[in-house]
């Protein structure tokens, strides 16, 4: 309960500071997190990243304003933030489809984006089997790409560096390099700090690093373990959501911030579907 609390702190933060300026670091404090964690789990929760809902919300009260009243369009687009007419252009554009000058006229359509609400609903039927466990500390082995802080950017990365490994000799290697808990090819987006952001596709072993990987120790923890079965992208962002908006807030545990695991099986058809596991770690919220 706590955690839909904090997240709705950090809406009526941005919604008070729409014509404003808005800190990524102030909605994260106000979340009780950091900054990268913080925008990594709105995107989950919300379903579209921290900017672009910023966006969105910015462009539906611009939307408004132009539909409603006499001001002026650069007198919008200074007012949220925008200095530059083309960029206003270009972000009102893009959410509704029109250029800003066009929503003037009587009868033009604009799309509006309500703030987010967050509530307890009631939700049945589904099951969402799980395990915790704790572990010490596991080093994993494997090749990595360096990530930044925009999670729309690293949308872009991940996916591209997926396809390249499966179709080269690493991915095999990989494979035989898992001889430790959890067994498997290993997806870990590694947060160290907001220069040093790395994703692995890699293994968790004993075994000595081959030449061009790198190994990383990921601390011990409590972790808690979601079994899938499906396409490996759409069903683990729904394990992530679930976990955030249905399991986290009643468990009395909260996010421990640590390096998500994505474990799938090791496969010599390489699919991009089947059995996987999804590990969270977590902590009690008493030793928060």
């Amino acid at each position: 309960m706590e955690w839909f609390k904090r997240l709705s702190n950090t809406i009526d933060y941005i919604e008070s500071n729409l014509d404003g300026e808005i800190s990524y670091e102030e909605a994260a404090k106000i979340a009780c997190c950091s900054t990268y964690y913080f925008q990594r789990m709105f995107s989950y929760v919300a379903g579209t990243s921290l900017s672009d809902y910023i966006r969105r919300r910015r462009m539906t009260q611009a939307g408004f304003e132009l539909q409603s009243t006499d001001i002026k369009v650069l007198d919008v687009a200074l007012k949220y933030g925008y200095t530059s007419p083309t960029s206003f252009n270009r972000a009102f554009q893009n959410v509704h489809g029109i250029p800003p000058t066009a929503a003037k006229s009587q009868g033009s359509v604009l799309n509006a984006y309500p703030p987010i609400k967050f509530s307890i609903k009631v939700t049945g039927g589904n099951a969402m089997p799980y395990r915790i466990e704790k572990k010490e500390p596991m080093r994993i082995v494997g090749i990595r790409i360096p990530l930044t802080e925009d999670m729309e950017e690293n949308k872009k990365l991940v996916p591209p560096f997926w396809n390249r490994v499966l179709q080269s000799s690493r991915f095999e290697e990989i494979c035989k390099l898992s001889n430790q808990s959890p067994y498997g090819v290993l997806g870990i987006t590694a947060y160290q700090s907001s220069s040093e952001i790395y994703y692995y596709i890699a293994a968790s072993t004993d075994r000595p690093v081959p030449a061009e990987m790198f190994e990383y120790e990921i601390p011990g923890a409590t972790w808690v373990i979601f079994k899938g079965d499906g396409r490996f992208k759409e069903s683990i962002q729904s394990i992530f959501k679930r976990f955030l908006t249905e399991w986290l807030p009643f468990s009395g545990y909260v996010y421990a911030e640590l390096p998500d695991i994505e474990v799938y099986p090791i496969s010599k058809e390489k699919s991009q579907e089947g059995h996987f596991e999804v590990w969270i770690a977590v902590k009690k919220e008493k030793e928060s």
